[in-house]
């Protein structure tokens, strides 16, 4: 939907794409989708999901034995970002590197785009 020919809506470091594949092997699913929807004090928040069924109408990004899926709706306030996954002492998870937010909450699991 909102892509640049020759340009992945979504890209994935290669921290990102080992655990989602390894996510896959465990969950025996076809890949996570992603998403946003609105929530947390910013206003969005971001969504993962594992996939059973592809929808045609999701954009999907394949890498590294990695497979990710973004809701049509999420297109928009996706295009550009880079999926990261990250471990410290106290946690570890997906860190979203997405150009599009104008702002986001101190947690970081909260977002904002411009105009919302």
């Amino acid at each position: 939907m909102f892509s640049i020919p020759g340009k992945q809506a979504v890209s994935m470091t290669p921290r990102a794409a080992k655990q989602i594949s390894k996510l896959m092997e465990k969950g025996d699913t076809k890949g996570l989708r992603i998403g946003v929807k609105k929530g947390g004090c910013a206003g969005m928040e971001y969504t993962m999901d594992y996939v059973a069924d592809i929808d045609p109408m999701d954009e999907v990004i394949e890498q590294d034995g990695a497979r990710v899926m973004i809701a049509p709706m999420a297109q928009m306030f996706l295009f550009g970002t880079e999926i990261d996954y990250t471990t410290s002492l106290l946690e570890s998870g997906f860190e979203f590197k997405n150009p599009n937010v104008t702002e986001a909450c101190g947690c970081g699991e909260s977002i904002k785009f411009e105009g919302m």
